[in-house]
């Protein structure tokens, strides 16, 4: 098990420190940053339904991004923050931006509304929105934590990334559960994806194992909650 600290939070969230950074790991898969007021999201790939109809003529339902806005807002409504930090792959490809609807371009461009967007590029979006608000960086540096898309191997006190899709498989009597998670070890965090239509690796995955030197704690999404689970208790695909 982890020694890593942690505790239920409000609205069962969960409550640690990332490199001395208060955070709190919502239920939703959004990172909270209390005292900055900004909320970080990870991996939406917007239009991916729209995508895999363009490209390969495969016919998935076309509400992803309706469904991955609505969700958003939901998290907006009840934080409030100043500033959303998304960390890249917010589109599914560079000219998903291009595909979107009116109404739902409309209610991107409206989460700039009395706060500052940030989209941090991915490799699915290198160049980033072009038409919608805010900033686009390659990353980005809020309360000594740096923010970027893709994880980079060895040590990297403070890192906050996506990219990964992370997903922790738990096994209790006969009944399997598979979530999505955080994974932490207290000096860096990967997010999981937000969107969607995103699947998830399982954090047993060999692309997981330059980023954690020691213990690491899988922060699993639960309908009302996020659940720690200690690595002893993951089980692979």
């Amino acid at each position: 098990m982890t020694s890593l600290a942690f505790q239920i939070g409000d609205c069962g969230g969960l409550r640690l420190e990332i490199a001395g950074a208060r955070a709190v790991l919502r239920h939703s898969g959004a990172l909270w940053l209390e005292t900055e007021r900004t909320m970080v999201v990870a991996d939406l790939h917007f239009e991916k339904g729209s995508s895999y109809a363009a490209r390969f003529g495969q016919m998935l339902p076309p509400y992803d991004t309706r469904e991955t806005l609505d969700r958003l807002e939901r998290e907006l409504a009840a934080l409030s923050p100043a500033t959303l930090v998304f960390l890249g792959d917010s589109f599914h490809d560079g000219a998903g931006e291009d595909r979107l609807p009116g109404e739902d371009r409309a209610r991107i461009a409206a989460l700039a509304l009395g706060r500052q967007l940030v989209w941090a590029v991915g490799n699915h979006d290198e160049d980033g929105p072009r038409a919608l608000p805010g900033d686009v960086v390659d990353e980005a540096e809020i309360a000594g934590l740096t923010f970027r898309h893709e994880p980079l191997p060895g040590a990297q006190p403070g890192e906050v990334a996506g990219h990964l899709h992370p997903a922790a498989r738990v096994t209790s009597g006969r009944a399997t559960i598979r979530r999505r998670c955080f994974v932490t070890d207290g000096a860096r965090l990967v997010l999981p994806a937000f969107g969607a239509f995103t699947g998830g690796l399982n954090i047993l995955d060999q692309a997981f194992a330059p980023l954690f030197g020691g213990p690491a704690l899988a922060a699993a999404l639960g309908p009302r909650r996020v659940h720690a689970v200690g690595w002893k208790s993951l089980r692979p695909d």
